[in-house]
């Protein structure tokens, strides 16, 4: 049920506060594109919103497709839900944002965290998913004891987090994120990371230190197309080839010369790759 609507301003497009009948309300942007287009679901990384990651998408993807964005549980404008993230939950929101806006298939687009999500949603939603597009991600996200130990320890200051006051989560999102990542970003954006419910969000960041698609993205067998971070220092190059090789069906792979934030920081090189690797996926469903 969509509960109210924010007309399209600042460059972005339409939103929408939308309630998820028994999971709690979240917010999606919404480009309706060209009429019959096919509908792509933009799912955002860690510590990001929809805003954030995809602003530099939004257009020209509208141009030939139909986009729906959502913030994440616990990001931006996202779902605050009473118990901690989960993966699947998001996976599962996905599935029925689909359902709120009359959406029977659609391609989940998704980047870094949020291609986790893709996978899962591909996982527990295969006869809705025409295909999958990923971009900066990876199968799975921690291997050596140093990653393992360094996830953990985002579980251990989540659940600091939800014991302490409010003061004290101001302190830590101010430590952990905003000093270090807000100088360089425009108001808007600051903003957006700081309205982060953080207990989640770092609850999140555990989430994708024990994600591992390995086991089962084998059986998964709908299109799908791939961008490579060559630069990228977040998810190693390797095990974006290794998630490339895994699929149950023939995968499209570009690559772009770029670190983990390529979408923002080189749209005119990212944009062209995404709009072909979406395209590519159409082709070969409609072709399946």
């Amino acid at each position: 049920m969509i509960r109210h609507t924010h007309a399209a301003r600042g460059g972005f497009p339409i939103g929408h506060e939308v309630e998820l009948i028994g999971r709690g309300r979240t917010f999606v942007r919404e480009v309706p594109g060209p009429r019959g287009a096919p509908t792509l679901i933009l799912l955002h990384g860690w510590t990001a919103t929809a805003d954030l990651n995809w602003f530099t998408c939004f257009a020209p993807l509208g141009e030939h497709f139909r986009v729906l964005a959502p913030d994440h549980r616990g990001h931006g404008r996202g779902i605050r839900p009473r118990g901690g993230f989960r993966l699947i939950d998001c996976a599962d929101d996905v599935a029925a944002i689909a359902d709120v806006f009359g959406v029977s298939t659609f391609i989940p687009v998704g980047y870094s965290m949020g291609g986790a999500i893709a996978q899962l949603v591909a996982l527990r939603h295969e006869q809705r998913t025409r295909g999958l597009v990923l971009a900066a991600t990876a199968g799975y996200f921690a291997s050596s004891r140093d990653e393992r130990l360094n996830f953990l320890g985002l579980t251990g200051l989540a659940r600091l987090s939800r014991l302490t006051t409010a003061q004290a989560r101001s302190w830590i999102t101010e430590q952990l994120y905003l000093q270090r990542k807000t100088r360089s970003l425009a108001d808007w954006a600051a903003r957006q990371i700081a309205s982060h419910d953080w207990r989640h969000v770092l609850e999140a960041g555990s989430e994708i230190g024990s994600f591992d698609s390995r086991p089962w993205l084998h059986n998964i067998a709908v299109p799908a197309a791939m961008i490579m971070t060559t630069k990228d220092q977040v998810v190693p190059l390797q095990r974006q080839e290794e998630l490339a090789a895994t699929f149950g069906a023939p995968t499209v792979t570009h690559r772009i010369d770029a670190g983990h934030d390529a979408v923002f920081v080189a749209p005119d090189r990212f944009v062209p790759l995404l709009l072909d690797a979406c395209h590519r996926v159409v082709d070969h469903a409609a072709a399946a």
